[in-house]
């Protein structure tokens, strides 16, 4: 007989709260889970693979709704492999499109870091001042070429 358990349990073999398997039902992610006559919900082992699957997902840089897509795609019949290799290419070009704006403010910071004069007084900060003017460091980053979110 498979192993069911509490929302508790799951929680805990999962590694997550129980707010995030209620979360994650509302959404659709998970399906609703029978319950005892007591009213307790029962969870099987096929959610606490789903959670996982979801979790190492996330882990990935899958947003919920492209989860949601690729357990769509695990569910049709006639999809194929190729249909996820799809979505896991645009997620590389995502990481990657995230990876040069990173690198576009780590050269931002290391520029502001090289204009500061330690020892300076607070009035004086380049870095400061650059926070306070933010706004036009994040057109001039826009107009770079890197998206700004």
């Amino acid at each position: 007989m498979a192993q069911t358990r509490f929302i508790g349990g799951l929680a805990k073999a999962a590694g997550v709260r129980v707010a995030t398997i209620r979360f994650y039902e509302r959404k659709g992610l998970l399906p609703a889970p029978p319950r005892r006559a007591s009213g307790y919900r029962i969870y099987g082992e096929e959610t606490l693979q789903r959670l996982r699957f979801i979790q190492r997902a996330k882990t990935l840089g899958f947003s919920l709704r492209e989860i949601q897509e690729l357990l769509a795609l695990r569910a049709v019949s006639g999809r194929t492999c190729l249909d996820v290799r799809e979505r896991a290419t645009h997620k590389i070009q995502d990481v990657e499109g995230k990876i040069r704006q990173l690198r576009h403010f780590r050269r931002a910071l290391q520029l502001l870091v090289a204009q500061c004069e330690a020892g300076g007084t607070q009035g004086d900060c380049p870095i400061l001042d650059a926070l306070d003017h933010f706004r036009a460091l994040s057109v001039r980053t826009a107009r770079a070429g890197s998206p700004v979110r």
